[in-house]
């Protein structure tokens, strides 16, 4: 069955009210609420906040580890739902471990990275690396805009290059329907594709308010359309593949938003090399200018050789999910010349 969360407020202010949020009995009934905050912002926000039926865990890293142990202690501790309070990371961990415990867990973003706010996924580090997990959705979603604003300038923007690569997942998706007679959910692709459009062509940015609320309600919708395809297929295609393939062969190279929106460029790119479709190549391309976020390997201090060698790698990265990447099925020469051409024909 479908779930969707019972309250999304995305405004100034929105924190304030949270205690509100917590004491809807849909939630929890008794009111034993546990809170779980990362480093910076999150600390600050419970101090700030009056909740005082409420137990403070601190989230250091986004580890599987970090996540287990929060999980336990959720379970010892009786609590009845949990709230993630921080930027990606701690909110994937609180995801992670209020499914383990079994509760119900709302989600209090302080930045918009990326689409894990509300995402039926958490992304978590390991020992080899990073991994994708599935969890149950938040039953609810607060976004103060006041708190996105004293976040880094460079953590918001990350987030229209996540939004806008659903456009290249959802070409992978129908291209897998075609080719391979995948199941595709229509509502699931109209869910991510709206995400996506919200800000696609809008002319203001991180600055203005209307900008953040837009791509917030994105980042949400992005996470309804994996809720309803039961994966994260409407949200990650070749553009993911290559982003968790840099991210496991070079760690530490950039966020995940900025090297989705350049693993969505460079889909379309090789869509428009070997199949003839440009799709939405210049449109994704000037919303990156636009937005200031990477175009190229180089932006994010890679060179051409090694975003190749991602792009090798990339589809091992989800074996069994069909993308342009594996429909493709390029040499190590073809990749070495479309990537000598994105990087002559794409950059700024």
């Amino acid at each position: 069955m479908v779930t969707a969360p019972l309250a999304i407020d995305v405004r100034r202010g929105a924190i304030a009210d949270l205690g509100t949020v917590l004491a809807d009995r849909r939630i929890a009934t008794e009111g034993r609420i546990a809170i779980a905050v990362g480093p910076g912002q999150g600390e600050r926000i419970v101090a700030d906040l009056d909740l005082p039926k409420c137990e403070v865990f601190k989230v250091a890293d986004g580890r599987v580890d970090t996540a287990d142990e929060l999980g336990r202690a959720l379970r010892s501790g009786s609590f009845e739902a949990v709230a993630g309070i921080g930027g990606g990371k701690t909110i994937d961990v609180t995801k992670y471990a209020a499914s383990m415990a079994g509760i119900p867990m709302v989600a209090v973003a302080t930045n918009l990275s990326h689409d894990g706010i509300a995402s039926p996924v958490s992304s978590l580090e390991h020992e080899s690396g990073k991994g994708s997990y599935g969890v149950t959705m938040p039953i609810a979603v607060v976004v103060d805009t006041d708190y996105v604003r004293s976040a880094p300038q460079r953590l918001v923007r990350s987030g229209v290059g996540d939004a806008v690569s659903n456009l290249s997942a959802i070409a992978d998706w129908e291209l897998a329907g075609r080719e391979n007679g995948e199941p595709v959910d229509g509502m699931a692709v109209t869910l991510a594709r709206v995400a996506a459009e919200a800000v696609l062509h809008r002319p203001d940015g991180v600055g203005s308010e209307p900008f953040l609320t837009a791509l917030a309600e994105a980042l949400v919708l992005s996470g309804m359309a994996m809720s309803v395809a039961g994966s994260s297929r409407p949200c990650s295609g070749s553009c993911h593949e290559l982003l968790h393939a840099v991210d496991q062969l070079f760690p530490g190279t950039s966020n995940h938003g900025e090297l989705a929106g350049i693993g969505a460029l460079f889909s379309f790119h090789l869509r428009a090399e070997y199949l003839g479709e440009a799709g939405r190549l210049e449109e994704i391309r000037a919303c990156l200018i636009r937005h200031e976020l990477p175009l190229l390997p180089g932006d994010v201090g890679l060179d051409d050789e090694s975003f190749a060698a991602a792009v090798r790698f990339a589809p091992e990265t989800r074996p069994g999910r069909y993308t342009v990447l594996e429909h493709l099925n390029l040499s190590e020469s073809d990749i070495e010349r479309s990537v000598a051409s994105y990087v002559k024909n794409l950059g700024r």
